[in-house]
């Protein structure tokens, strides 16, 4: 009898609780907090670039105004940090993070580190999408990657299952190359260190942005090659690098590169915990969309050279997430395995 009217007396203070939460406004609740904005990455990379830029911006388009705090949080290709957030984080709109574009679909790839539905998120927007290259360092004997077929390239990661990983092993099984994957880096400006010191020859899937933003010279002084190009749309300037999908005739392979680069489309999406109270999920969400067309925040973009031009809506992020866990089977299922071919 006393543990039963314990129970009743526990889920009625919830629900007081939850009616307290659903009436207290955005602007109420967030008045004097602190939000801590968790970034899956090292700092220095662009992931750390872009969220440290969001988070100076985003407080005085929030209400209440909170101060932003950004706490890097690297491991596991940033599994590590979708983990806290879904389980651990406080879910009251006071912990946000912004992850490698990929993270959303580890799950999917079967994954069993990633304890997390990544369609419970509260999807909250994204920077801008994003476009990646596959870059080797100028030194390579390979200039197109059909040379990969005969040269084996060493491409730096910093985990095994990482983008650039798997990536790698993707271009692997549909081109026919030879490629060796180098992991342990903390992140991607750490690889990039690597290809400079001769440790790996590049990396299958250095951001197009992260790239102009850290390296900001190596472009014009042609330090790297580029072998391929591959995202939302072919990058606009770079019309003499191939864009993968234009190399793909087979229907399966062309599917197959459909699917593994269709997180590039979600940018470096940004999410709160499942369980947030949906004004504060919104306030969140507009927050990030007058953020990102705010022109002080667009100056700081260019002057860091980061991609700003095409922010997405939380919204677009989960039907995008929603169409790739759709995708076929025998697709699914093959992308399994390359995942986890190490």
């Amino acid at each position: 009898m006393r543990l039963c009217i314990f129970a009743l007396r526990f889920l009625s203070a919830l629900l007081v609780a939850a009616d307290f939460a659903d009436a207290q406004t955005a602007a109420e609740f967030y008045h004097d907090k602190q939000i801590k904005f968790a970034v899956a990455s090292s700092p220095g990379g662009g992931f750390d670039t872009y969220t440290r830029l969001i988070a100076q911006h985003l407080p005085k388009h929030l209400p209440g105004s909170p101060a932003a705090v950004v706490q890097n949080m690297p491991g596991a290709g940033g599994v590590r940090a979708a983990n806290f957030l879904y389980s651990v984080a406080p879910k009251d709109g006071t912990a946000i993070a912004l992850f490698q574009n990929t993270v959303p679909l580890e799950p999917l790839y079967g994954n069993k580190q990633a304890l997390f539905d990544a369609t419970k998120f509260e999807w909250l927007g994204s920077p801008s999408r994003e476009f990646a290259v596959f870059a080797i360092w100028h030194t390579a004997p390979v200039n197109k990657i059909e040379d990969a077929r005969d040269h084996e390239l060493v491409v730096g990661a910093p985990g095994s299952n990482s983008s650039p990983a798997f990536y790698g092993r993707l271009f692997e099984s549909i081109f026919g190359i030879k490629v060796k994957i180098l992991a342990g880096y903390q992140g991607a400006a750490e690889v990039l260190l690597g290809t400079e010191r001769g440790e790996n020859d590049g990396n299958s899937s250095a951001y197009w942005s992260s790239l102009n933003s850290i390296r900001p010279t190596w472009v014009a002084e042609k330090k790297l090659k580029f072998l391929l190009q591959y995202g939302p749309h072919p990058i606009p300037g770079l019309d003499d690098v191939p864009y993968a999908l234009d190399l793909i005739a087979d229907p399966f392979k062309r599917e197959m590169m459909e699917v593994a680069s269709a997180p590039l489309g979600l940018g470096r999406p940004i999410a709160a915990p499942p369980g947030v109270p949906r004004n504060r999920v919104e306030a969140l969400r507009k927050g990030l969309v007058e953020t990102f067309d705010d022109p002080d925040y667009r100056s700081e973009c260019a002057k860091l050279r980061l991609n700003c031009d095409e922010p997405v809506a939380g919204e677009i992020i989960a039907d995008g997430l929603a169409r790739g866990y759709a995708a076929s089977p025998e697709v699914i299922r093959e992308l399994r395995r390359i995942y986890n071919a190490q």
